[in-house]
Order: structure tokens, then sequence, then C-alpha cells
């Protein structure tokens, strides 16, 4: 944890039980200029006027934020404001929640969001930030774990630390074929931009998720971004396991770029009451669509479970999923979702899938949804397609 000199403020106010009182207009006014001249300083790539947000005795603050600064240096920034929340005072000092909120130029069509919880004192009628850390759960940034390389491609920008130049620009030109793949496949309008995050560790990919890296042990990659609302969608963030993905041949590295691409294409489609099923069958299908790989290839560990008469009963609940689990599970779960949506595009079309897709995130809630549109796209109810992908699942792999 990092130790400054406002850290007592807030210790004192938890062990206390008492609530500091909400800061006035004025105090809030001016915490918002401090925090407003410091993004207009990293926009500016101005260190000094970065720094003098910074209480002057905060030494290892200083020092901390001396070296993230000159680590952004080369990330095209389009914008860095940050939104200020609550801010409690308590005499001369304050802890304010806030939003930093940034955008890399020409790849995010919305902010990525980071919670912040600053601590700040006020001297000579000025605010200086006398700690800055993370909120609680929040993960860590790129630029925190050390000076950010960056690799751009004509549809993909790579940025990652510790890596080398040779191995960030193959994984670009991966990404800048996953690219117009997921286009092909999938009508609806997205930015046609990826942005990849390569750390240089597991643990230090762990840290950017702001979970336990085990969990992502032996996952190639993820996707970072929030479901909100159908038709809404906040700048996704590819996180290259740089292990894992390492040990892939170069097939392994497209399906898996590929797949994740999916995911940031479908976002604004993508909603609570989207099944992982739908969401990671379709990443799925979108990745292999055209490889020309059989149905046993695809989807090993599902073809041994038919083969040894073990048929799942119901398509993968969201459960299925998670990380850190039975591998053997999951792999099932995912093969699984694989087919179904392999199913759709086979019996009712692939433009009937993507519709398909759209309709189920449409949906306010899970309830219904997937029942709405199987009757509103696809002409049929969720039990009835359970039996037909239970059949399709013999057929294909029984063999």
């Amino acid at each position: 944890m990092r130790r400054t000199a406002g850290l007592g403020l807030a210790a004192a106010l938890l062990a206390s039980g008492c609530a500091a009182p909400e800061a006035s207009d004025t105090i809030v006014r001016d915490i918002r200029r401090t925090l407003d001249g410091r993004a207009a300083a990293v926009l500016a790539h101005d260190r000094a006027a970065y720094l003098d947000a910074l209480a002057p005795d905060a030494t290892q603050l200083r020092t901390t934020a001396s070296r993230e600064f000159q680590n952004l240096a080369d990330i095209p920034l389009r914008s860095w404001e940050y939104r200020l929340g609550q801010v409690r005072r308590q005499g001369s000092r304050a802890v304010a929640e806030a939003q930093l909120r940034y955008r890399i130029d020409g790849y995010d069509a919305a902010p990525v969001t980071a919670s912040r919880r600053l601590e700040l004192a006020e001297r000579d009628g000025h605010w200086y930030v006398t700690a800055d850390r993370a909120a609680k759960g929040a993960a860590q940034q790129l630029w925190q774990q050390g000076d950010v390389q960056v690799v751009r491609g004509r549809h993909s920008i790579v940025l990652a630390v510790g890596q080398k130049a040779e191995r960030l620009r193959a994984l670009a030109a991966t990404a800048d074929g996953a690219v117009p793949a997921v286009s092909d496949a999938w009508p609806s309008k997205w930015t046609g931009h990826v942005v990849v995050l390569v750390p240089a560790s597991l643990d230090a990919m762990g840290a950017l998720l702001g979970s336990p890296a085990a969990g992502y042990r032996g996952i190639a990659a993820v996707t970072t971004g929030e479901t909100r609302a159908a038709g809404t969608a906040p700048a996704d963030r590819v996180i290259v396991n740089p292990d894992a993905y390492g040990v892939l041949g170069d097939f392994g590295q497209g399906v898996v770029l590929t797949h994740e691409t999916t995911h940031v294409a479908t976002r604004a489609h993508t909603s609570a009451a989207t099944p992982m099923w739908l969401s990671e069958g379709f990443a799925d299908w979108v990745a292999y669509r055209g490889t020309g790989r059989t149905t046993g290839q695809t989807a090993p560990e599902l073809q041994r479970a038919v083969q040894r008469g073990e048929v799942p009963a119901a398509l993968p609940d969201d459960a299925d999923f998670a990380f850190g689990g039975d591998a053997d599970g999951l792999a099932q779960a995912y093969e699984g979702g694989w087919l179904a949506c392999e199913l759709i595009a086979a019996r009712w079309g692939e433009e009937r899938l993507t519709a398909f897709y759209r309709a189920v995130g449409d949906g306010k809630d899970r309830a219904g949804a997937v029942e709405k549109a199987m009757n509103d796209v696809l002409g049929t109810t969720p039990a009835d397609f359970t039996v037909r992908w239970r059949e399709y699942l013999r057929q294909r792999l029984e063999g």
C-alpha cells in the first residue's frame, strides 16, 4: 500500500465511525480546479505542471507520480479528465472519490474509466493532492507497471510493458487480421479497432483485472468492459496473458485474438440479458468461422463426452464458464456454446444468428430475453432449441 501524508485522514474517519462533512461548493470547485490542471498537464506532456498538483512534501507520491508520468509518454491520448464525485473534508484536509476517464486517440469511441480515491490538503488557499490510490476493488493501470511500449497496426494498437518489440509487432499483425474477420461476421457498427494490453507477467495481468492472477493461469487473453444497457459500450481492452499466449502457435493466437475482438465488436449489443453460452459461443463461432477445422478438432472435450454417451442435458449455465474451476468442464461449456451458435447459423442462417444475438441483448434482463428472441427471430422455443442442440451434438460428435 502506498503511504503518503494524507493517509491518516481516511484512517481516522474509518476508525472513529464518524463521517466527515460534505465539502462546500467552493472547496469542491477548488479541488476540481486542481484536478483539471493535472489532467491538462498530462495532455500537454508537462511534467512540472503535473507535479504542481501534488503536495510539495509528499515525497513518495511525487516520486511515484513522476515515474508514472514518464511511463505514459508514448501513449497517444485523446482525452484525460477527472470526474469528481463525493468530497468529504475535515478541516484543511479532504477525501475525494473520483473517476479517471481517458481515451486513446484513434481507437476509443468512449472513455476507459478508473475509480480513484484522492486525499488532499489545503495550503495557502490551494488544494494539493497528498495521496492518489485506486478505489477499493479497482484495477491497476498499465502505466503503473512500467514504461509503456506502443506498437501501432492498421486496425490495432498494442500497449505493453517489458516485452520484445518483435513480439509486439507480431501480435499487432495478428490483431490486424482479427478485426476484418470480425467485421465480416458481425454486420453491426463498431469502431473497427482493438486495443491490446500485454503486461509483463501473469501477476501483472491479474493486477490489471483487479483479480487474483491464479484464476487466469492458462487463459491466453481476456476482454475487459462492463455489460451495460443495450446500445451502449465503454472502451474495451484485450489483455493478453504473456505466458499462455506465448506458447500458442500462429493458428491458436489468431483464434484467441479474433475471439476477444468479437467481444469488443459486440459489446454494445451485449447486456445483462445475454447468457454466457451465447456471448462466448458467438465469439468462438466467429473465431473458427472459415478456418476449415473439423468439429472434433474444435470441440474435443465435448466430443469425448458425447462418445461416452454423456450428452449434456441443457445448454451451459453461466457458472460453467467460471475460470479456475474444472478445466474439462470449462472447455465443454465453450464448445457447447460454439455448437449452439453453429446450429443457428446452419439451421436459420448467419443473418438470423447475428439478429438473434442483438435481440437477446436488447432484453431488459435475463428472464424471458432468450425465450422472446428465440420466438421472434428463430420461431422456436428454448425447450425445442435444446432438443435440436442435443441432437446436433450427436450428429456432429458421435462419429
